[in-house]
């Protein structure tokens, strides 16, 4: 195996034995908490290392909606689905909530179980199922999903590899939604350098651009995106005040409007991508 995969699977085993829920809702308002969170925290204080920046996921609620609407509007009972680089499962568990039947992936043992037990406490263990698998090298036969989603992985990868075997076990009419952080925004990245602990150096060095586009079109005939949270940022510090809500949702506005502009929308913090008519 690779250095750079062993560094990953060193780096999830340090945040999967600290946290098995949700990450992305683990620290924001109040309201969109799950309420067994502090069982699902192994280690208060690794978690307070480990997950620093999970606050900023606070402000992600627009692109998190999206891609709900995205997969409950896709997917019809029994669709089948790959959640690529599941991490704890929860792009998976909610597909197999609308009805798909899931094949998860990761190449970390602990977050694959991790997915496996979640998926068991919201009951849809049946019909999702995590594996431990290179995502460079997917175990699958061609044209197997319907569908796919993937949520920060593709700068874990090299994107070649990983891109040519997901246009290889998508479906011909099949198509893939993919969450990416871009890396334009110079103080987002000078953030990224400043807190080494919480990815891996591979990870900071290949946070895609816009350039990762021309990559994805190699693979997929259709690559639309779509960009979110540049000035919504700035309402981190509140996301636990009462008000926090309503002011989100005049930031959200705005950003939704600014970052239609192409030559803004490369500084946003997240992008959005729908894949489709992949290359075989």
């Amino acid at each position: 195996m690779e250095e750079r995969k062993r560094k990953e699977i060193e780096h999830s085993r340090k945040r999967r034995e600290v946290l098995q829920g949700f990450e992305r809702i683990s620290d924001t308002h109040a309201i969109d908490k799950i309420d067994n969170l502090d069982e699902l925290i192994k280690d208060k204080e690794k978690y307070n290392y480990y997950f620093a920046n999970m606050k900023y996921y606070s402000v992600t609620k627009s692109s998190e909606r999206y891609k709900e609407k995205w997969l409950k509007k896709k997917i019809k009972s029994n669709d089948k689905v790959i959640d690529f680089a599941c991490g704890n499962g929860e792009n998976g568990i909610l597909a197999a909530q609308f009805g798909a039947a899931v094949k998860g992936i990761d190449i970390s043992p602990e977050g694959v179980d991790n997915a496996n037990l979640n998926a068991k406490e919201m009951n849809v263990d049946k019909r999702c199922k995590f594996l431990v698998m290179d995502g460079e090298n997917l175990e699958f036969k061609d044209n197997t999903f319907d569908f796919g989603v993937e949520y920060g992985a593709l700068h874990h990868v090299d994107l070649d590899k990983a891109l040519s075997e997901l246009s290889r076990v998508i479906k011909n009419d099949g198509e893939m939604i993919c969450v990416e952080a871009l890396r334009h925004n110079p103080l987002i990245h000078w953030y990224r350098k400043l807190t080494p602990h919480l990815r891996t150096e591979w990870e900071v060095e290949h946070i895609l651009g816009v350039e990762s586009l021309e990559i994805m079109s190699k693979y997929f005939k259709k690559v639309d995106v779509k960009f979110f949270h540049l000035f919504s940022l700035l309402l981190v510090p509140f996301r636990k005040m009462p008000f926090f809500n309503q002011i989100y949702k005049i930031f959200d506005w705005f950003d939704s409007i600014i970052l239609s502009i192409p030559i803004i929308g490369k500084f946003a913090w997240i992008m959005i991508i729908e894949l489709s008519e992949p290359i075989k």
